[in-house]
């Protein structure tokens, strides 16, 4: 059977393209102030609501030695994780993660897709001046667009053994025109892989969107099932299994991500069968990408997690960013 080497979970925000000093200096406030939120109960809210209700401590949480520290911390996050990645000598990496109108649109928006194509494009950068639009730009390429490498034989496989395993999918062999990868995936190539890049295979789950997001339960479904598929495949190949976004967010939920952490060092299964709903809207939807890596990693050891939240404006927005590697356990 192939071997399941190593799995990963990342926060993929443009938080953590952005500059410190983008921290320090509050370019996130004008856009959080006009966002739509769900508090922690999943109320709909606005940014004035979480201001009236920010704590006492909320100042200190985001004063600018503290957004330093923080900032220091996902930065040796992301190497240690860029270095777990190199280090598992991986022949393809299944990257889980969530379309935001990139690929997909609501004309076809799929509860699960599958890329199996030989190559998928990421976009050439824009210029930008403002602090967050060039830290979106930092996702996607300087010279031009770029072509990455692909799975496609791995895809393939899956495709059929979810088939097999009752998952009714999309799959997708090329993009459209004028479509690229998404950032999802081009998280994982811009920041956590080196000159060469390793072949991946893109699995979309729709996080976001109602009303076809799928379950907290069918996305363990579909991470065990991945991991059946693994086990099926060329015995000589070395696969990991990277869950890109989350975790909580826009409004930094610090008690559910703990939870999520806890619930991976247990490896309590039951706690990602019946997360609550309500913990899993807008931006913390992404935190579903990590319930299917908990179902491919059920069998592996949590290594080593880094967690900070990402406090960003008065009002306490902003991102759970976490990083996570995962092992074999040890006989």
């Amino acid at each position: 059977m192939a071997s399941l080497v190593a799995g990963f979970g990342s926060s993929h925000s443009p938080m953590l393209a952005a500059q410190v000093e983008d921290w320090v200096e509050g370019a996130f406030v004008a856009r959080d102030r006009a966002r739509q939120f769900v508090d922690f109960d999943g109320v709909p809210c606005r940014y004035d609501d979480l201001l009236a209700r920010a704590p006492s401590d909320a100042a200190a949480r985001i004063e600018a030695s503290a957004l330093r520290q923080r900032h220091a911390n996902v930065q040796a996050a992301i190497a240690r994780l860029r270095d777990d990645i190199a280090a598992a000598r991986l022949d393809a990496l299944i990257v889980i993660g969530d379309d935001q109108e990139e690929l997909f649109d609501h004309t076809n928006m799929p509860a699960i897709g599958v890329y199996y194509g030989e190559t998928i494009p990421n976009a050439q950068a824009t210029p930008a001046s403002a602090p967050l639009d060039r830290a979106r730009m930092r996702f996607q390429e300087a010279g031009g667009d770029v072509d990455y490498p692909c799975h496609a034989p791995l895809a393939r496989h899956l495709i059929a053994a979810l088939q097999d395993d009752g998952f009714d999918l999309s799959a997708m062999a090329r993009t459209a025109p004028g479509k690229f990868e998404g950032h999802a995936i081009s998280y994982a190539h811009k920041f956590l892989m080196g000159a060469v890049p390793i072949p991946v295979v893109p699995v979309f789950l729709n996080a976001y969107y109602p009303p076809n997001q799928p379950s907290p339960a069918r996305c363990l479904a579909l991470g065990e099932a991945i991991r059946r598929a693994i086990d099926e495949f060329d015995p000589e190949q070395r696969i990991g299994v990277l869950a890109s976004g989350g975790l909580s967010h826009f409004v930094v939920d610090e008690p559910f991500d703990k939870a999520v952490i806890d619930a991976f060092r247990s490896h309590d299964l039951g706690f990602f069968r019946n997360a609550p709903l309500h913990k899993l809207m807008s931006g913390s939807s992404e935190i579903r990408n990590w319930i299917c890596l908990a179902g491919a990693v059920a069998a592996l050891d949590l290594d080593w997690v880094s967690y900070s939240p990402g406090y960003r404006t008065p009002a306490l927005t902003g991102t759970g960013l976490c990083f996570a590697s995962f092992r074999p356990a040890l006989s």
